[in-house]
């Protein structure tokens, strides 16, 4: 596949949601839907920190899915967001941040039930006990651009990229302009 055409389709998993994103129903649009969770404990709703699959938010919104982040990511990834942008990226936006347990349980059971195997799961999900977005200390960025300029620049700010196959994940990871390290292959992987 020509490296144009895998960053094309990067973008469109991306700007779909992503790979931990709620799948579709059979024709509901999608973007818009709260998520009925089973066992009666209603929708998805921004006090869980959900997203709508298709959208983002403004690095400055003031909803949980960023307020409920660590101050510090928050605050490096709003830096870094004004100085991508002033660098010529058209927009960053945040597709994941903060979750609710329950939310991330969602998003679990929705991989395992798309992958089939605990072990592929793993590599795109993680478990709300182990989830970095659940104890605020990861942000998603979106579009492909913005994600890419994070990935070049993001370290000024100890911004990393954690994952090799999620290139929208990051976490603060380093102290302001050292290097990153690299990242490991996939959310299965421990440090």
């Amino acid at each position: 596949m020509h490296r144009w055409a895998a960053t094309a389709a990067v973008a469109s998993v991306l700007v779909s949601g992503g790979c931990a994103a709620p799948g579709g129903d059979g024709g509901t649009d999608t973007a818009s839907r709260m998520w009925d969770l089973p066992g009666g404990s209603g929708p998805l709703t921004e006090e869980d920190g959900y997203v709508p699959v298709g959208e983002g938010l403004e690095v400055d919104a003031d909803v949980p899915a960023l307020t409920g982040l660590d101050p510090e990511l928050l605050e490096a990834v709003q830096e870094a967001a004004a100085d991508a942008l002033d660098a010529g990226v058209d927009v960053v936006i945040v597709t994941g941040g903060w979750r609710s347990e329950r939310y991330q349980e969602h998003l679990w059971e929705e991989a395992l039930r798309e992958h089939r195997s605990e072990e592929e799961a793993r590599r795109w999900v993680a478990s709300p006990e182990e989830s970095a977005h659940v104890s605020g200390d990861a942000v998603d960025i979106g579009y492909t651009n913005a994600a890419d300029w994070f990935s070049r620049f993001g370290h000024g700010y100890g911004l990393c990229r954690t994952y090799a196959n999620e290139m929208w994940h990051y976490e603060l990871a380093v102290e302001p302009g050292e290097p990153c390290p690299p990242p490991i292959a996939d959310a299965s992987e421990k440090r």
